[in-house]
Order: C-alpha cells, then sequence, then structure tokens
C-alpha cells in the first residue's frame, strides 16, 4: 500500500496478543515466552510493511527483568520492554497522549492500538485511537498473509523453452511490433 506522508502508528499489547491468539499461547506453551515474542514480531513485520504502519510492541517488563529498553527490528517495527513495574497499558496510555498532538499537527495519521482488554480500549479511544482486538488483529495480519501471497505468487513456469510462450500477450505483441518496426 502506498504509504501517505503522515504514518499511521500501530501499537500492539504483547502478552495480551499472546494470550488470545492460539498459534501464540501454543508456542508460549510448548517452546516458551521468548519463542511466543519471536513469532509475534514476525507476524508484526509482515503485516506492518504491507500495511505501512509504524509499529510498536509493548511488553511489560514482569516477564523480562532488566530496565526499559526498546529494540528497533526493522524499519517500521520496533519492541518495547517497560520498566519494572510499569504495565504495557500505562506505557500505551501515555504513548497515545503524546501522540495525540501529533495527530492534531497531522503528523501522524492514525493511532491504532491492538488490545483485548476492554479497559484499555476504552482508555484509549479517548486519546483519540481506534483499537483492534486481539482477534481481528489475528484476522488482519492472515488476510494480509493471503494477500502478499497471491501478489508475488510465482507465475507457473513454461515448459517451453522459448521466451515468448512466458510473457504475457501484451508484451509478447510489443515484441513483435519492435521486430517489425512497427515502434
Amino acid at each position: 500500500m502506498p504509504r501517505s506522508s503522515a504514518p499511521a502508528v500501530l501499537l500492539v499489547d504483547g502478552y495480551n496478543i499472546i494470550g488470545a491468539w492460539p498459534c501464540l499461547k501454543n508456542t508460549r506453551d510448548s517452546a516458551g515466552l521468548e519463542a511466543a515474542r519471536g513469532e509475534l514480531v514476525e507476524a508484526m513485520i509482515g503485516y506492518s510493511a504491507f500495511q505501512g504502519y509504524e509499529t510498536q510492541i509493548v511488553f511489560d517488563a514482569q516477564y523480562h527483568n532488566a530496565s526499559s529498553n526498546r529494540e528497533v527490528i526493522t524499519e517500521l517495527v520496533s519492541v518495547y520492554y517497560t520498566d519494572f513495574g510499569q504495565t504495557a497499558d500505562t506505557y500505551i496510555e501515555k504513548f497515545c497522549a503524546s501522540l495525540r498532538s501529533q495527530i492534531a499537527a497531522s503528523r501522524v495519521s492514525r493511532m491504532i492500538v491492538a488490545t483485548s482488554d476492554r479497559a484499555q480500549q476504552l482508555v484509549v479511544q479517548g486519546y483519540g485511537a481506534e483499537w483492534l482486538s486481539a482477534q481481528q488483529l489475528c484476522n488482519a495480519v492472515e488476510t494480509t498473509v493471503c494477500r502478499v501471497r497471491q501478489k508475488y505468487q510465482t507465475r507457473k513456469k513454461s515448459n517451453s523453452r522459448f521466451l515468448a510462450s512466458a510473457i504475457d500477450d501484451k508484451a509478447r505483441q510489443k515484441l513483435a511490433a519492435l521486430r517489425m518496426g512497427l515502434q
């Protein structure tokens, strides 16, 4: 999708999403929390790239024994671990409050928060953010994966060894016109 001059910002409540998506819950239970975090980050990389969202995945410090830090994963995706004692909800609320003025100044086009925490949804809406439930985000990611596959799916390879049989009709006609000196 083409990017507008003002980006959309997506904030993802990491552990809330991990606990709500069956595939991530299974990974967490079988391979551990770190593996589930990694899967969520991978899913958000592709989704954010396709949508053009600046995405920040926020994890509570309760499962991460370090001071707050931000890891830049790609140009569009970063992971933020809160300070010990600070919840992802609190961080997301403060971030939404700070983005409110940027939306008014048109430096940010949209603010979206992904969480299934109903209280959190109501608070961020008060700051002008849109919200997605964990299930809505899951569906959006799956739809995006399908669209990307369709868009970039390789064409059937021709059994013929000639270039003309491997290109579409329009290109074949252009080449014929060039060969005949008509263009």
